[in-house]
């Protein structure tokens, strides 16, 4: 297939719209971040400190992520990020003022770069499960590529003119440009008319997606992987990012103007590796990509921990920036695409919570070793930590992206009952019969094993085996739903991937018909006599 640039995604409309939206946010936020990592340099000569105001942006989606998905499976993606976006720049304007007016203390600090961190971590999934409501399935690698390279154009200029910023102005100027660069993307969403969700079933409450979310993610191998790997990479990785103000101030000897420049070669770096980046899908594996950015972010860290001077500095966060683009937004995909849309905010807010997780916590270690040690030690650790990332692909090798068709199946048709049931009413028990040779059991089996991965990923509980004493040929799987409206969903979930199992399965049966289907409904009155002890009764 020859291949096609992601910028040839501009031409649509909607994607281009946000998208430069998005950039005057992102340009915002690196401001923001300059200027509030600088601050920090001022208000506490605390390495540990300075490195925690990365923990406070990355802390909440650690927090808030799964939350947050569960919100954009289930309500108006574009109201929800409407609410995040009008809340961080609600939240940066109280900033700016109290920066103005001297206020700002270390850990009042630290709590308003972790409010802004709550309202990205409400933001995020919805953001990244509407790219498949923007674009075709086909293009949305490159859709996240285009937003991973416009997040790092901005931060290849961000930075510096933050640091301009700062340096003229004070921090204080820094945040008013946040405050105001919200505008955009509140606009933009206003005008964006998304697409209606599919609403012919009632909403899912609250605490059964919050687990239904847990559950996909828990039966799925292959995005257990990902995430795996996504919080190892997260907590190595951060330590250049976490620790770059303190490289700037103590070992180049610079100013919030050389911090900017610095975060700007990182950022420049990023942009050309989202430009590579679908040249690189298209002749390498994803586990080769990975391991070649897990071993050259290694390589930045060792270069930054040991240059001193600025080219060579530079140049390891051209390095590094390019690594880091590379391999989020490859994790970012592969858990995009191994997803059904049902479920793809949560499976993502999970992705986030990992690999956010390994950041916030990278921070804190990454930190204090600096402190208790030297910046360069710190540096090289990690790097010592990414190189065990990369060898950790040799015994779990990530996942091909995009093999699987998740399109929904469509094939269930609720059955006609003679009960009257309402939605709510269960809970259901669903048995279903199979006749099976002696000589298939072992294949029936492990195509059984996988229909029960599939059942509990997809709402299942209590699922159980069952063999037949008296006719050992019928074999029955059994498993309960709550309620009516649970089992509909339950089988509305089943995707095209999935009939391959049930296909195997059909392939085994023996009967003179399809599999018999038993559902029912659980009563757990009984009467008076009923209850009474054998010997009690008349």
């Amino acid at each position: 297939m020859p291949h096609q640039s992601p910028l040839s995604l501009f031409g649509n409309h909607t994607f281009r719209t946000l998208w430069i939206a998005a950039l005057a946010s992102n340009f915002g936020g690196l401001v923001q971040a300059v200027g509030a990592a600088w601050m920090m340099t001022l208000l506490s000569d605390s390495e540990s400190m300075i490195a925690l105001v990365q923990s406070s942006v990355t802390l909440p989606i650690v927090i808030f992520s799964l939350l947050a998905g569960v919100f954009a499976d289930n309500f108006d993606r574009r109201r929800v990020m409407l609410i995040a976006q009008c809340f961080m720049m609600a939240v940066s304007v109280v900033l700016t003022v109290m920066a103005y007016e001297g206020w700002l203390t270390p850990w009042s600090l630290l709590g308003f770069t972790f409010l802004i961190g709550c309202g990205t971590a409400l933001h995020n999934p919805s953001w990244q499960a509407s790219m498949g409501d923007i674009v075709p399935r086909a293009d949305l690698p490159s859709a996240v590529a285009l937003n991973s390279m416009g997040f790092n154009l901005m931060r290849s200029v961000g930075p510096a003119i933050g640091g301009v910023i700062v340096a003229v102005a004070g921090a204080a100027a820094a945040f008013a440009v946040n405050a105001l660069s919200y505008v955009a993307i509140i606009m933009a969403l206003f005008r964006w008319k998304s697409p209606p969700p599919d609403r012919h079933l009632p909403r899912e409450p609250f605490g059964s997606a919050f687990a239904a979310g847990l559950r996909y993610v828990a039966m799925s191998p292959n995005l257990i992987k990902v995430i795996l790997r996504g919080f190892i990479f997260g907590f190595s990785a951060v330590a250049l990012l976490a620790l770059l103000p303190v490289v700037v101030r103590e070992t180049l000897v610079g100013d919030s103007f050389v911090y900017g420049i610095m975060l700007g070669c990182f950022g420049f770096g990023a942009v050309v590796g989202a430009l590579v980046n679908s040249r690189l899908r298209e002749r390498f594996s994803s586990e080769t990509i990975a391991r070649a950015a897990f071993t050259g972010f290694a390589a930045g860290c060792v270069l930054l921990g040991t240059s001193g001077h600025y080219l060579p500095s530079g140049g390891a966060l051209f390095l590094a920036g390019g690594c880091w683009v590379v391999a989020l937004s490859m994790f970012n995909v592969t858990i995009q695409l191994s997803t059904p849309r049902w479920v793809v905010g949560r499976a993502i807010a999970l992705y986030q919570t990992g690999t956010f997780g390994g950041m916030a916590s990278g921070s804190w270690v990454w930190g204090m070793l600096a402190e208790r040690t030297d910046t360069a030690a710190a540096l090289l650790s990690a790097a010592v930590v990414l190189v065990i990332g990369a060898l950790v692909g040799v015994r779990i090798p990530l996942p091909e992206f995009g093999k699987q068709d998740l399109a929904p199946l469509g094939l269930f048709r609720e059955p006609p009952l003679r009960l009257d049931l309402t939605q709510r009413s269960g809970p259901i028990m669903v048995m279903v019969d199979y006749t099976i040779d002696q000589a298939d059991v072992p294949a029936f089996l492990a195509a059984i094993a996988a229909r029960r991965r599939v059942r509990i990923r997809d709402g299942a509980q209590h699922w159980v085996l069952l063999r037949d004493l008296e006719n050992p040929d019928i074999w029955t799987e059994s498993y309960h739903v709550p309620t009516w409206v649970e089992y509909v969903r339950h089988n509305e979930r089943r995707t095209q991937a999935d009939l391959e199992v049930w296909e195997r399965l059909m392939t085994l049966h023996r009967g003179p018909e399809a599999p018999r289907v038993h559902r029912m409904i659980e009563r757990q009155a009984v009467s008076p006599i009923d209850d009474m002890p054998l010997k009690l009764r008349p």
